[in-house]
């Protein structure tokens, strides 16, 4: 069996207040995007997963991949299973492709081997894995809260819209990102400013409290935000925790001159 897990992008990303437990809740909205991994499932007499695509750092027990197939397997009888991830999403680039992965790997073994779980309890799975791993089950544009991990289906489409994404080779980690931000809370939900406001005028009212730290310390990013909206981007925005950046155009545009060692993306919005 095989699949083709997704990434996500954040429409605005509000750090809203620091938790007693050292997290800090948020208010996003997840957006899958058409950026994909190949992720392929079969029985085997032994337990492993084969990377291939994309470098990734780490012991692969540690992968999330890894950690889906013993989740499912501490609460039912799982055959041992081969796992073979090619890997297309980049990492440290605040698109989920992680998360998707756990998350498309536990949709996968219920299909497989029949477990009947519905999409909540998978969703209840997925968010002992990460705070974004629930969002791949339902895998549709949402409003999340807490740490991420709490999800609202919001009626939005982007389809017939491009983007256009782009990540620098730099790696921002979490502590960094949250280093220097001030949790802030709006008098109007990010749900309602998104819905309530065309997508032209997104740039004035949808913000990413990630962006003013990351900018000053890695200014090729903030540089490629800028040079989207010189392209004709109707909203651009850094994604996550970086360091991708991705542009919304309502036409198809024309690729930019950047580093070979960057990644690049244009594509329609499903």
């Amino acid at each position: 069996m095989i699949t083709f897990p997704n990434a996500k992008i954040n429409l605005g990303l509000n750090i809203t207040e620091r938790r007693p437990d050292g997290y800090h809740n948020i208010e996003t909205v997840f957006y899958p995007i058409p950026i994909h991994d190949a992720l392929e499932i079969v029985e085997s007499d032994n337990i492993s997963l084969t990377i291939s695509g994309l470098k990734i750092d780490g012991n692969t027990e540690q992968n999330l991949i890894i950690k889906a197939y013993r989740l499912l397997a501490s609460s039912f009888e799982l055959p041992k299973v081969e796992i073979n991830l090619l890997k297309k999403i980049p990492f440290g680039a605040g698109l989920g492709g992680g998360s998707a992965d756990a998350a498309f790997t536990i949709k996968m073994l219920n299909e497989k081997f029949k477990l009947n779980l519905t999409e909540e309890t998978q969703k209840t799975f997925a968010a002992k894995l990460g705070a974004d791993c629930a969002f791949f089950i339902a895998n549709r544009p949402s409003y999340a809260t807490g740490i991420g991990d709490k999800l609202k289906d919001i009626n939005i489409s982007l389809s017939n819209y491009y983007i256009y994404l782009i990540k620098p080779d730099v790696h921002i980690s979490t502590s960094e990102a949250y280093s220097s931000v001030v949790p802030h809370k709006s008098n109007v939900s990010l749900y309602d400013r998104i819905l309530k406001t065309p997508i032209t005028n997104w740039k004035n009212v949808i913000f990413n409290d990630f962006e003013e730290s990351v900018f000053t310390k890695h200014r090729e990013i903030k540089e490629v935000k800028e040079l989207l909206y010189k392209q004709g981007a109707l909203y651009a925005s850094m994604s996550g925790s970086g360091s991708s950046v991705f542009g919304i155009f309502d036409t198809r545009p024309q690729p930019l001159s950047i580093p070979k060692n960057w990644f690049s993306f244009i594509g329609v919005f499903d």
